[in-house]
């Protein structure tokens, strides 16, 4: 037993040839699966009568809408279910229109195409965007390990075959766009603000994820970044509002009380797929009110953490990893997808130290942080554990000890100077 903690304390059992192995059997196997859909579908609907690309069938339905000069009736479900019905059949599920009309251009735009051709550019137009973001993280140099010697011919293998890809794939989901505009802003932060305010303002699509990037960029003293960010969203709503009417607005704020009592609060979209803390205590039997209360607790903690810790004498990797991190773990609502935000993380954490060197745990660390996608859904499902939730909360603690311990500082009041960057 002893031996086996030591070998995870000190990762050496992560060797090159076990990386490259288990990569390319994910790759394998989830590519295989996602032809298989695709061959035994009929164009539209796969073998079980869900929309090729699932939750993208939303997105399609919505624009089709705002190209009628409907732009309000996404935000009414039954509305919404009905033009998904009457692309998809009948039999198709319900799949619930959920975003601010920030996103509504972006879906009518692939409206104009034929779906399979919409479906094809949203997911290659996105994915290229995150692997040009992975691909700015990728190690300079290779540090003296057995694990490090290739991993400049790694890197595109690991970052595609990350499990949380092929999620994405199957759902048609925006996770690729989340983890680009919040990666690509952080690769930016420094050399060109006012493009890293931009990616940021963008994330205005999906709201839940941009609560704690204000609060970091102003406890780190980059005024520049959050003047474009607050610039750009605000462009953004102008040009909404004057592309679809104030009413727009009105029927997006009734909308979201279905979403947080359907969707959330009632687990509509599947307990075992949500992958926060709120859902594990609804997965468990509580209340919703003790759903919020635990929630909010992680949420409050984590922007004190990461408040600090942007002001902290630390290395830009950690501030980075932990501020992905912690958006996950802050928001009620982020699913298996949305896992995604761990790649920008893990390149962060292993480009610094395939140049560097790691510290202990870390590598088996990250290695966890890779595979938890694969496995997240169904340990749910099985056990009632979103296993994703406690990895994250363990690496979270894990970068503030390490933060701490490279600081010399303490978690406590007034907070250190600025970070080294």
């Amino acid at each position: 037993m002893a031996s086996f903690i030591e070998h995870l304390r000190d990762g050496d059992w992560l060797t090159r040839e076990r990386v490259r192995l288990v990569a390319w059997a994910v790759l394998a196997t989830s590519a295989i699966g996602l032809v298989f859909l695709v061959v035994t579908s009929d164009g539209l609907n796969d073998r079980f009568g869900r929309p090729l690309g699932t939750d993208f069938s939303n997105v399609y339905a919505a624009g089709t809408y705002v190209l009628d000069g409907e732009a309000t009736a996404p935000f009414d479900p039954p509305r919404q279910y009905a033009r998904e019905q009457a692309i998809f059949g009948t039999a198709t599920g319900f799949y619930g229109w959920h975003y601010p009309p920030f996103f509504l251009g972006v879906a009518a735009l692939l409206a104009t195409m034929p779906y399979w051709l919409a479906l094809l550019t949203w997911q290659g137009m996105t994915f290229g965007f995150y692997l040009w973001t992975m691909r700015t993280r990728r190690p300079k140099a290779a540090y003296a390990s057995p694990l490090q010697g290739e991993v400049t011919q790694l890197w595109p293998l690991l970052a595609i075959a990350f499990p949380a890809v092929f999620i994405n794939l199957g759902h048609g989901h925006n996770g690729f766009l989340t983890a680009a505009l919040i990666g690509g802003a952080l690769v930016t932060l420094d050399r060109r603000p006012i493009l890293a305010g931009i990616l940021i303002g963008c994330l205005a699509y999906k709201p839940q994820f941009g609560m704690l990037i204000p609060l970091v960029l102003i406890a780190s003293g980059r005024w520049r970044v959050f003047i474009s960010a607050a610039a750009t969203v605000a462009l953004l709503a102008l040009a909404v509002t004057l592309a679809f009417g104030v009413e727009v607005w009105t029927a997006f704020l009734a909308s979201t009380t279905f979403t947080r009592t359907v969707v959330l609060e009632q687990g509509g979209t599947g307990w075992y797929k949500i992958q926060s803390v709120f859902s594990w205590v609804r997965m468990w039997g509580g209340p919703v009110d003790l759903a919020y209360v635990v929630q909010g607790a992680v949420t409050i903690v984590a922007a004190i953490a990461l408040a600090w810790l942007w002001r902290a004498r630390v290395s830009f990797a950690i501030q980075a990893a932990a501020l992905l991190i912690g958006t996950i773990l802050a928001t009620p609502y982020s699913l298996d997808y949305d896992l995604m935000l761990l790649a920008p993380a893990i390149a962060f954490l292993a480009a610094t130290g395939m140049n560097r060197g790691f510290v202990p745990w870390e590598k088996t660390l990250l290695a966890a942080l890779w595979i938890v996608p694969l496995v997240t859904r169904s340990v749910a499902e099985a056990a009632l554990i979103p296993l994703a939730v406690p990895v994250m909360l363990l690496a979270f603690g894990f970068l503030l000890h390490r933060a701490m311990a490279e600081s010399g500082a303490h978690l406590i009041w007034p907070f250190p100077a600025r970070s080294l960057k």
